[in-house]
């Protein structure tokens, strides 16, 4: 497969790994629903093509490209939680943002099986676990 159409198939699948985690965001009204999810996603998939690109040209660490992705998704995930009247709101499409930028950079490595994995674990998570632990 040509370079090219490969990082295509890893950004549009990165795309609906991460709007299949924001469509379970905004199904429970949420925060951080579909667009904000595939956006994360392509992003941290981009950012991760582009240093594996980088690396393979130049004699470069990769992975210090990915590691600001972390960062900068933490500051990303800090304006979604919220503190009301002594409770804590948020955590969870916090901990979303972040765990749909893995799977970004994950897909962008070429790991799909284990993006696609971990996008439906995740979903999981929140969609049934969620259902199932509250009375």
């Amino acid at each position: 497969m040509q370079p090219a159409v490969l990082n295509i198939l890893k950004v549009v699948v990165a795309a609906l790994c991460g709007g299949l985690i924001g469509l379970e965001r905004e199904r429970d009204q949420k925060p951080a629903g579909v667009r904000t999810q595939m956006l994360v996603a392509i992003g941290a998939c981009l950012f991760m093509i582009v240093s594996t690109a980088i690396g393979n040209n130049y004699l470069v660490d990769p992975s210090r490209i990915a590691a600001q992705v972390v960062t900068g998704i933490g500051f990303l995930g800090a304006g979604a939680i919220i503190r009301e009247r002594g409770s804590v709101m948020g955590m969870t499409t916090a901990a979303s943002i972040w765990v749909v930028a893995a799977i970004g950079l994950t897909i962008g490595a070429g790991l799909f099986i284990e993006g696609v994995f971990i996008t439906l674990l995740t979903y999981i998570i929140l969609g049934w676990l969620n259902r199932w632990l509250k009375p």
